[in-house]
């Protein structure tokens, strides 16, 4: 896979005409991409305790930060809509997320039975992972391709945000507070049809200053910040 990464400097430079500034960080990264199974199988691994498949994708495959990047990007730009819609695709994960709650509490209750002979960790989650959770049948589903050859439908390009993030960590501007509130509502409805979470605690919102890819975003434009040494943290 090819995908072109943006560059930090290019970034920057598109910011210096801000006065008011938000930085987002997406929580939990690259695991909130679930697996298919075909890509299951290509990454599993063999360990001590046995055999084990990834079901979320995990840091360091060749292919993890551009795969992340381009969600991220198509849930800036708009370039492609899943079929029926964000809206409707975001309403589908709910329901499998909730039959898969309740299928997990059927199996616990199971195991809390007095008649149930103790099983290990390891059994238990291989009883359970021998069927396919409703969520995973849904990812592995043609409904949830968001990425199908051709052009994309002109009426689907609805920008949010006109710029792109650094893999997770997504930063923008405006001159006024009003604007860069508009800016910051828009952005987390997409995210919320997108199902895409932001850590709250690594965030800033609309502030003058805030630290972004090692650089300072100001009114006077960015700065770098100086490189720690060993004799700072003495």
């Amino acid at each position: 896979m090819e995908y072109a990464m943006p560059l930090v400097d290019d970034l920057l430079t598109e910011m210096e005409v801000y006065l008011w500034f938000c930085s987002l960080d997406a929580a939990s990264g690259f695991w909130a991409v679930m697996m298919t199974r075909r890509d299951r199988k290509i990454s599993a691994f063999v360990c001590a305790p046995g055999h084990f498949e990834w079901l979320c994708m995990p840091f360091g495959l060749k292919n993890a930060t551009m795969i992340y990047q381009r969600m991220i990007d198509n849930a800036l730009w708009g370039f492609v809509q899943p079929k029926g819609g964000w809206t409707n695709v975001s309403e589908k994960i709910g329901i499998a997320e909730a039959t898969d709650a309740e299928d997990r509490a059927g199996v616990t209750e199971a195991s809390d039975s007095p008649n149930e002979t103790p099983r290990t960790k390891f059994e238990a989650d291989r009883a359970v992972s021998t069927t396919e959770s409703a969520v995973a049948t849904l990812v592995n589903s043609p409904l949830a391709d968001k990425y199908s050859n051709g052009e994309p439908d002109e009426s689907s390009l609805v920008t949010v945000l006109d710029r792109r993030s650094f893999v997770d960590d997504i930063c923008f501007g405006s001159e006024t507070f009003e604007a860069c509130l508009a800016t910051l509502d828009r952005l987390l409805s997409r995210f919320q049809e997108c199902r895409i979470s932001v850590s709250f605690s690594k965030s800033l919102f609309v502030q003058r200053k805030v630290v972004w890819c090692s650089a300072s975003l100001k009114i006077r434009g960015p700065t770098c910040d100086a490189i720690p040494t060993i004799g700072d943290s003495s």
